[in-house]
C-alpha cells in the first residue's frame, strides 16, 4: 500500500498503520524491515503535502532508528537529507511533524559515525534555528540532537561558527524554560569547554563554570554573624554611632538610603552583594546544587561534574566554595576561578565578591594541590592593577614571601608565586596606579560613609588585616628575609621558566642601591653565567633544536641580559665580573638560532661590555668592519634622512641587523655621524616594523652614557612616552629605554 503508484489515501493509511504497528516494541519493527524499500518509501512521505501522513512518516523513522541495528539503513536510505530539506523549507512545517523528524535525527546522531553526516551547514543552523521553536517538545529533541552532535570534536568549530554558544546562554540565564533544554545546554557547553578558546567565549557570553560538590559538602559552611554591615570582599561601613541599635535595625539598613548622587554603590558590588545572598540562602536550605540536576548521596559521580551558571551567581558560588573544608571542592573551585579570569571585569567581579582573601588564605594550606590551584588563580587575578594592590592589601606578600625561601616549594607553585611577586613589583602598574589618581598607601573610598577599615572580618569570621603593604616595605621584608639569595639560586637552577621570572624580578630590584649590593654579594655573576652557558647549549648544541626549547631559552637569556645591563652600571658589578669571559658567551648566543628579539638585548649587552672592555681587547670578528663602519653606515643614515618611507623602513632594518652583532663601533659610529636625530625621527613617523627596529638600535646607543644627551636633545622622551601610553606592540622596549635614560 506504500507504492507510489497507489491511491495518496492508501498510502496514509497505510503509513499511519505502520507507524502505530512499530509503536509495539523491536519485534514489530524487524517484521516491518522484512520488507526491503520501506524505509525508502516512508522517507519519500515525509515531503507529502498531507500533514498527517508527514508526520506518520517521521515517526515510523523515529521508531526504526532508535534500533542500533537499523540506524544505518534509515541513514541510506536518505533519510537525513530529506529532513534537512523539511527543516530548511521557507513553507512552515507542522510541529508535530517537525518534533518526530527531529527526534529521527536524536536517534541517528547517536552514532558517531552518522553526526558528520548531520552536522551540515544547512542543517544544523534549522536545528540551532528550533531552540526558539514555542514548542517545549521541538526545543528538547533539538537540544538532544546537539548535545549528540557537540560530543564529536570535529563539529564544534562548525557549531559555534553558527552561534550556538551565545544561543546556549540566553537559554541558561532564563529564569524560565524546559529542564530538559538547560540540561542539554549545560551537557553542550561542557563538551564546547574542554577547548580553552571556547571556553573564553562562553565566559564572555555571560556564564561561568562551575564545579558540583554535592549539597552534603555546603554543611560545613558556618557563614559569620555580622554585627556591622559590610560587603563581601570586606569593606565595612563607617560608623557613626558606637551604640548598636536595640534590634540591629539601624545596622542592617545603613548605607541602603544614600543620598548623595554620585555616592552608590557600584554594579560589581550590587551584584557581589545579590550572589552572595542567594547563595548563601540556598546553602542554608540544603538546595545548593539540586537545582542543577544533581544528587547529594552521590558524590563519587560528582567528583568531576560541572555545570554553568550566570556571572552574579557562579562568581558568588565559587567565592563560597572556597570557604568549605572539603579538598577537592577548593582545588577545583580556584581552577575555576583561573579559568574566568579572561579579562579586567572578570577580575574585579572576583575582587568584589571576596575571593582575594579566601586565596590568600589557601596559599599555606596542607593539600600541595590546593596551594597550586590557589596561587594559579591569584596568578590569573593579579593582571589586573587594581586587583593586584587589593591581593597585596589582604597580606598576601608576607605569605607569598614564606613560600618563595621555603626550600621544598614544587617549582610548579615557584613559577606562579614568581608571577604574583613581579607584577607587583612591575614598575608600569606603580606608573598606572599614579595615573588612575589612586594612592596605593591610601584609604580607598567606595561609597558615603563607607570607607576600606585597616581590619576587617572575614566570611569565615576571622580577622584579616587590610592594612596595605606598601612597595618599599614589600622590598624591605625582600631584602631582610633572603629573598634574594634564593632569587639567584634559581638563576643557577635548569628550569628556563623560572629563570626568566626570578631574573625579571631582580631587574626590578635592581632600581636602588641597597638591592643592588644585595644582588651583586649574592654572586649574581654565576647565576647569569650559568643562564647564558645552558641556555646557550640548549639553542645551538644540535643540528635541529625543538623551537618550544627555543623559545623558552630566548626568553631567559632576554631576561638576564637586561639584568646584565642594569647591574653593569655600578661599579661594584664591573669590577667583579670576568668582561671577557661574558663576551665569548654573548658572542656564542649571537651566532646561535635564538629569536631575534632575544639578540637585540644580547646585543646591547655586548656593547655595554665592550665599552668597559676597551679598545685594545682581541676578539675575532668576521664581518668586515671597515667597510661597515665607512661605507655602510653612512649611506644607511643618509637612506633613514630620506622621506620615502620604503627606503627608510628598510634603512633602519639594516641597520638594527648591523648593530645587532654586538661590535661597539658600529654604535659609536652612528652616534658620531648624527643618526640619533633621524631615528628618533623616524621611530615617531615610522610604521610599526621602523618603529621596532628603531627602537632596538636606539636602546643599543643608550648603553652608552655619553649618548644620553645627544637622545634627550633628539626629543625621544616624549616619543617614547606616546608608545608607552599607546600600549601597542612595542611598549614594553620604549619603556625599558625610558627607564635607562636620564628622565
Amino acid at each position: 500500500m506504500l507504492g507510489l503508484d497507489n491511491d495518496p489515501l492508501d498510502r496514509e493509511q497505510a503509513i499511519n498503520a505502520l507507524w502505530k504497528y512499530s509503536l509495539g516494541g523491536k519485534e514489530c519493527i524487524d517484521e516491518i524491515m522484512k520488507f526491503p524499500g520501506c524505509i525508502n518509501l516512508a522517507v519519500s512521505l515525509l515531503k507529502s503535502e498531507s500533514k498527517t501522513t508527514s508526520e506518520a512518516a517521521a515517526g515510523l523513522l523515529r521508531s526504526i532508528s532508535a534500533v542500533n541495528l537499523y540506524r544505518t539503513s534509515v541513514s541510506a536510505g536518505g533519510a537525513i537529507e530529506e529532513i534537512t530539506g523539511l527543516l530548511s523549507r521557507s513553507v512552515v512545517c507542522a510541529e508535530q511533524v517537525k518534533e518526530q523528524a527531529i527526534c529521527t535525527l536524536w536517534n541517528l546522531s547517536v552514532d558517531e559515525h552518522l553526526r558528520v553526516k548531520i552536522s551540515n551547514s544547512v542543517l544544523l543552523p534549522a536545528l540551532i534555528k528550533c531552540l526558539d521553536d514555542e514548542d517545549i517538545k521541538v526545543k528538547e529533541a533539538s537540544g538532544g540532537v546537539l548535545a549528540n552532535l557537540a560530543l564529536s570534536q570535529c563539529n564544534h568549530g562548525l557549531m559555534v561558527e553558527e552561534g550556538i554558544i551565545l544561543k546556549l546562554a540566553e537559554i541558561l540565564k532564563c529564569n524560565e524554560g524546559s529542564k530538559v533544554v538547560k540540561k542539554e545546554a549545560r551537557n553542550i557547553l561542557s563538551e564546547l569547554a574542554k577547548d580553552d578558546y571556547y571556553r573564553i567565549l562562553i565566559v564572555e557570553a555571560g556564564l561561568i563554570l562551575v564545579p558540583i560538590i554535592g549539597a552534603a559538602a555546603y554543611k560545613s559552611l558556618t557563614p559569620a554573624s555580622r554585627s556591622w554591615p559590610s560587603l563581601p570582599d570586606g569593606t565595612e561601613f563607617e560608623r557613626y554611632s558606637s551604640v548598636p541599635s536595640r534590634f540591629g535595625a539601624s545596622e542592617l539598613l545603613l548605607g541602603l538610603n544614600v543620598q548623595d548622587e554620585d555616592a552608590r554603590l557600584e554594579e560589581a558590588q550590587k551584584n557581589a552583594i545579590v550572589g552572595r545572598t542567594t547563595q548563601q540562602f540556598l546553602a542554608r536550605l540544603g538546595a545548593i546544587d539540586t537545582e542543577e540536576g544533581s544528587i547529594p548521596d552521590s558524590q563519587p559521580t560528582m567528583k568531576q561534574q560541572s555545570t554553568f551558571l550566570p556571572w552574579i551567581d557562579g562568581v558568588a558560588r565559587l567565592v563560597l566554595i572556597l570557604g568549605l573544608e572539603d579538598v577537592s571542592a577548593l582545588e577545583r573551585a580556584a581552577l575555576s576561578i583561573a579559568d574566568a579570569c579572561i579579562n579586567e571585569h572578570m577580575r574585579v567581579l572576583f575582587k568584589e565578591a571576596g575571593a582575594l582573601k579566601n586565596l590568600v588564605r589557601l596559599l599555606e594550606y596542607d593539600a600541595e594541590a590546593v596551594r597550586l590551584a590557589a596561587a594559579h588563580a591569584l596568578e590569573k587575578l593579579s593582571i589586573s592593577n587594581v586587583v593586584c594592590q587589593a591581593i597585596a592589601s589582604c597580606g598576601a606578600m608576607d605569605t607569598l614571601v614564606d613560600i618563595l625561601v621555603e626550600n621544598d616549594t614544587s617549582e610548579d607553585l615557584l613559577e606562579k608565586i614568581l608571577d604574583i611577586v613581579s607584577r607587583f613589583l612591575d614598575p608600569v602598574k606603580e606608573m598606572k596606579s599614579m595615573f588612575d589618581g589612586a594612592s596605593f598607601h591610601g584609604v580607598k573610598k567606595g561609597i558615603n560613609g563607607m570607607s576600606r577599615s585597616s581590619v576587617g572580618t572575614s566570611d569565615l569570621g576571622e580577622k584579616v588585616d587590610r592594612t596595605p603593604l606598601s612597595k618599599e616595605d614589600f622590598r624591605e621584608k625582600v631584602l631582610e628575609s633572603g629573598v634574594i639569595p634564593k632569587l639567584v639560586a634559581i638563576l643557577k637552577g635548569k628550569n628556563p621558566n623560572l629563570q626568566q621570572k626570578a631574573a625579571i624580578i631582580l631587574e626590578n630590584l635592581a632600581d636602588d642601591e641597597p638591592y643592588t649590593s644585595a644582588i651583586v654579594a649574592a654572586d649574581v655573576q654565576s647565576g647569569l653565567s650559568a643562564i647564558f652557558l645552558q641556555r646557550g647549549k640548549d639553542v645551538s648544541g644540535s643540528p635541529e633544536p625543538n623551537p618550544a626549547v627555543v623559545e623558552e631559552s630566548g626568553r631567559a637569556i632576554s631576561a638576564a641580559s637586561r639584568l646584565f645591563v642594569k647591574l653593569l652600571s655600578l661599579q661594584q658589578c664591573q669590577s667583579a665580573i670576568d668582561t671577557v669571559k661574558f663576551i665569548r658567551l654573548l658572542h656564542d648566543i649571537l651566532k646561535s638560532d635564538v629569536p631575534l628579539y632575544t639578540k637585540d638585548w644580547v646585543a646591547a649587552c655586548l656593547i655595554k661590555l665592550e665599552s668597559l672592555a676597551g679598545p685594545n681587547m682581541d676578539l675575532k670578528n668576521p664581518i668586515n668592519k671597515e667597510v661597515i663602519l665607512h661605507g655602510t653606515i653612512p649611506r644607511l643614515i643618509e637612506e633613514i634622512e630620506s622621506s620615502e618611507s620604503g627606503g627608510q623602513e628598510e634603512a633602519v632594518v639594516e641597520l638594527n641587523h648591523i648593530i645587532s652583532e654586538g661590535a661597539i663601533e658600529y654604535a659609536r659610529e652612528i652616534a658620531a655621524r648624527g643618526g640619533i636625530f633621524p631615528l628618533v625621527k623616524a621611530i615617531d613617523e615610522g610604521g610599526e616594523r621602523t618603529r621596532e627596529a628603531g627602537l632596538a638600535i636606539l636602546y643599543n646607543l643608550s648603553m652608552d652614557s655619553e649618548n644620553h644627551a645627544a637622545i634627550v636633545a633628539a626629543g625621544a622622551i616624549p616619543v617614547l612616552r606616546r608608545i608607552v601610553f599607546s600600549e601597542g606592540p612595542q611598549w614594553m622596549r620604549a619603556l625599558q629605554l625610558l627607564r635607562t635614560l636620564p628622565t
